[in-house]
């Protein structure tokens, strides 16, 4: 007969009332049924935990040791058992999520906030890089979600419409387009523009060509470097960068943020949030609810992941 949790509880509730029949009653249990399993442990283990007379159940210096390590157990096992819950509620555990531009500010770095708040136990792991690379990564299970511009066409998996971003240009305020309100699409022609090579780089430079109806910028320059190093070059009249409205949280000495127009209005880059059907992690339905309820698809109706 192997000594269950069961059998420990009962244990320690017979020394905390001193009587089996007292003990039986809070237990729902019958006081023979009590007596016979306290006996069968006390076989199991070959020792005498408790000493019975008519003045009640009380433990023996033995009893005493073993009912010290019964509610270590029972106390490892509760706290053990709350943990798998709430990791299966998906209140617990880790989410790795794929993102494609900086956190400083905006709609992802209130989302990360409001996630936190909401699920403080989850740890969350950031994965940066570009479409192709995030992507990958979702196909390698690597990560679970992706938060990237472009509803990319060739994606055949799950899919959720987000928030749209403003284009801005970082210039250095020295510069004469600082004297501009907003930027137009065509007085960025001449200028030499820096973009990082991860993110949304390409498509801001496809922006750049496409709008500005002239090739006459200078070559783009691509550095391999986070937004934080490119405003620095900026900030020392290297050129004018083009970033995501998500990074002007950073603030540098030296750089003025402009929103780059067109026809008047701001040019915006939409965002969506890519995974997999087959995703296990229970994290991220809590994840994806709180997307929906903070930035509801109104395009059409999505199935539940």
């Amino acid at each position: 007969m192997d000594v269950e949790l069961r059998d420990l509880r009962w244990a320690v509730v017979a020394s905390q009332h001193r009587s089996l029949r007292q003990a039986a009653q809070a237990l729902s249990i019958r006081q023979s049924t009590l007596s016979r399993r306290l006996r069968l442990i006390e076989d199991r283990l070959g020792a005498e935990l408790f000493l019975r007379s008519n003045g009640g159940t009380h433990p023996t210096v033995a009893g005493l040791e073993f009912l010290d390590t019964a509610r270590r157990i029972l106390e490892d096992a509760s706290a053990a058992f709350r943990k798998l819950k709430a990791r299966s509620r998906g209140e617990t555990g880790q989410l790795t999520i794929g993102v494609y531009a900086s956190l400083t500010t905006g709609n992802m770095h209130a989302t990360l906030a409001e996630h936190h708040r909401r699920f403080p136990e989850v740890d969350v792991h950031i994965v940066d890089g570009g479409h192709d690379r995030l992507f990958g990564a979702l196909m390698a299970k690597s990560i679970d979600i992706a938060i990237m511009t472009r509803n990319s066409p060739g994606w055949d998996d799950r899919c959720l419409p987000l928030w749209s971003e403003r284009v801005v240009a970082a210039v250095p305020d020295n510069h004469p387009l600082c004297q501009n309100a907003a930027i137009q699409w065509t007085e960025l022609a001449g200028e030499r523009i820096l973009l990082a090579s991860q993110g949304p780089g390409l498509e801001l430079e496809h922006l750049l060509t496409m709008k500005s109806h002239s090739v006459l910028y200078r070559r783009a320059l691509y550095q391999e470097a986070g937004v934080d190093r490119l405003l620095s070059l900026v900030s020392t009249g290297h050129g004018i960068s083009l970033i995501l409205e998500g990074a002007t949280g950073f603030r540098y000495d030296g750089v003025i943020y402009r929103e780059v127009h067109e026809n008047g209005q701001p040019t915006r880059l939409n965002f969506f949030a890519y995974w997999r059907q087959g995703n296990s992690n229970p994290a991220m339905p809590r994840f994806l609810e709180m997307l929906r309820e903070r930035y509801p698809d109104l395009s059409a109706a999505q199935p539940p992941a």
